[in-house]
């Protein structure tokens, strides 16, 4: 297996981890301090940096607290020279469930998002 592919992989499980314990720490060592956080979903654009961002995950209750089933998955990652990737990756918060374009760039030794770009659905979980 390619090293970068690996190296991505595991940045891609800290951000899977991250999120399902809402955990800003895990975040923060994943995501570049400049990334942006975008979603178009809904009327108002959502632009973020990591200052506004995080918080918002520091606020919300785990989906682990909630006793969520993990539903996260990469559906693919290509890359563009040395140190420039691209990962879309699917996983859900309750009732919303996510496709992530994510943008990630090597600096320092290791992958890191700088760029999250998503779209999500909301999924009646009821009737499921």
């Amino acid at each position: 297996m390619d090293p970068r592919y690996a190296a991505v992989v595991d940045a891609l499980s800290d951000y899977f981890d991250g999120l399902y314990l809402s955990d800003t720490d895990i975040l923060s060592r994943v995501f570049h301090p400049d990334a942006r956080y975008v979603c178009a979903t809904e009327p108002t654009l959502v632009n973020f940096g990591m200052d506004e961002y995080l918080p918002i995950v520091a606020r919300r209750p785990s989906p682990a607290s909630r006793g969520e089933e993990r539903r996260d998955r990469i559906a693919g990652i290509e890359f563009a020279g040395p140190a420039t990737a691209f990962a879309r990756v699917h996983c859900a918060i309750g009732p919303k469930h996510f496709t992530d374009f994510l943008t990630l760039i090597e600096t320092d030794g290791r992958w890191r998002i700088i760029a999250k770009v998503f779209h999500f659905d909301l999924v009646d979980t009821a009737a499921a």
